[in-house]
């Protein structure tokens, strides 16, 4: 008896959607590695570039400084953000952590259309040993690692500037090549890599009895998967791709729709605020940030910072928003500036909680000039509920459409 046509169709339907995903995942994948190699490369590049011309790595100090700075401020006027001398000088430390990773055949300067940078072969696999002290179950265990995973042969696609920026802070070679491989092997994020590099894996693998073990347990450790889309949405990808770091890759519908209705309510206030930046990027201690919104009020001179979130509010919120402020009163306050405001607003499913983060120092400037122009929690809990329900009665009727 044969099969209704109708169930062979589905299933080839079925098979052709698999099969097409299939293509366009590794495709995707693909993209993602070949903006790591090339970003990590060219950072590598440049660090050689500064290097020499600090002749050789013995640079004067003033005369290095000089050369930096204005070496950031033209690619800064020609590329936009990613070379702050900050950066430049990450690169230059990059350069000499993995001084020895390629060797280019043709002089700086000159034209060549070969040049000696290996290209890892996917296929191919390699030994690397490590060693351990005298007196535990085995002298040494050898590992097997794609070549593309191994040190001396690149910079492996698989690991991003973050993954290298964590790496070079590493200053034991070993350490830094095993966390690099390991890195590889386990398809570590950043944040799974520094969690190992800070409890010491390196070391704990050496003193240990069942190396092997270890070795595995490291490798299956559970890692959040990113999807592609997410991983070029990183501030490093986008400052070196040269793409505009805008709020749309960072809020959701809810939160963008609140955000500008917030913007707009602001400045219709008409008490002073000029608008300064939405979705502002800050660093804190090597990560990522994003500031909602930011607001300067012109007539008491101070910045109100802004943050929502989508969820209930936590004690963390609190001291993020204190970490924003501070590092803004650090890095933007001007000598006759008041200091910074902070407001957070969460947009929970039954209730909306609004709260300025004032630092206890303060809180007497706040109460006696700040209020006389900013709206009060309530009044902006208020607001903020009135135009989630706004936003979510529409979304309503657009899918009962």
């Amino acid at each position: 008896m044969t099969k209704p046509k109708r169930k062979v169709t589905a299933k080839k339907q079925e098979a052709l959607f698999g099969r097409v995903v299939s293509i366009l995942e590794q495709a995707r994948g693909n993209v993602v590695r070949a903006v790591n190699t090339n970003m990590v490369l060219a950072y590598w590049l440049i660090g050689r570039e500064i290097v020499q011309e600090l002749q050789g790595g013995k640079e004067r100090a003033k005369y290095g400084e000089k050369v930096v700075e204005d070496l950031s401020a033209r690619l800064t006027g020609r590329y936009g953000k990613g070379f702050s001398v900050t950066n430049l000088w990450y690169f230059k430390q990059f350069y000499q952590a993995f001084q020895s990773r390629f060797k280019i055949l043709h002089p700086l300067g000159g034209e060549s259309s070969e040049s000696a940078i290996p290209h890892p072969a996917g296929g191919e696999f390699s030994l690397a040993s490590i060693s351990y002290p005298m007196g535990t179950k085995s002298d040494a265990v050898q590992i097997v690692h794609p070549v593309g995973a191994q040190s001396p042969q690149g910079f492996s696609p698989q690991l991003s500037w973050s993954h290298y920026r964590a790496l070079m802070r590493v200053d034991n070679l070993k350490a830094r090549d095993f966390y690099e491989r390991e890195a590889v092997a386990g398809a570590w994020d950043k944040r799974t890599l520094e969690r190992q590099i800070q409890s010491f894996y390196y070391e704990r693998i050496l003193k240990s009895r069942k190396p092997e073990k270890m070795l595995a347990e490291g490798r299956s450790l559970p890692v959040p998967a990113a999807s592609p889309a997410d991983e070029l949405k990183h501030p490093y990808v986008l400052e070196f791709l040269g793409l505009p770091d805008v709020a749309e890759f960072h809020e959701s519908d809810l939160e963008r729709a609140i955000i500008s209705h917030l913007q707009r309510f602001l400045l219709e206030l008409g008490t002073g605020f000029a608008f300064v930046a939405r979705q502002k990027h800050v660093r804190i201690e090597e990560q990522d940030r994003y500031i909602d919104l930011v607001f300067y009020h012109c007539r008491l001179k101070f910045y109100l910072l802004i943050d929502l979130k989508v969820g209930e509010l936590t004690h963390a919120d609190v001291g993020q928003m204190d970490g924003y402020v501070r590092m803004y009163d650090g890095l933007f306050v001007a000598p006759d500036d008041n200091p910074t405001i902070g407001l957070i607003l969460c947009t929970e499913k039954n209730e909306t909680v609004a709260r300025y983060s004032v630092l206890n120092d303060r809180r007497q400037i706040f109460a006696s000039k700040y209020m006389l122009c900013l709206p009060t929690e309530e009044q902006l809990r208020l607001e903020v509920e009135e135009e989630r329900r706004l936003i979510e009665s529409t979304l309503k009727d657009r899918a009962d459409e």
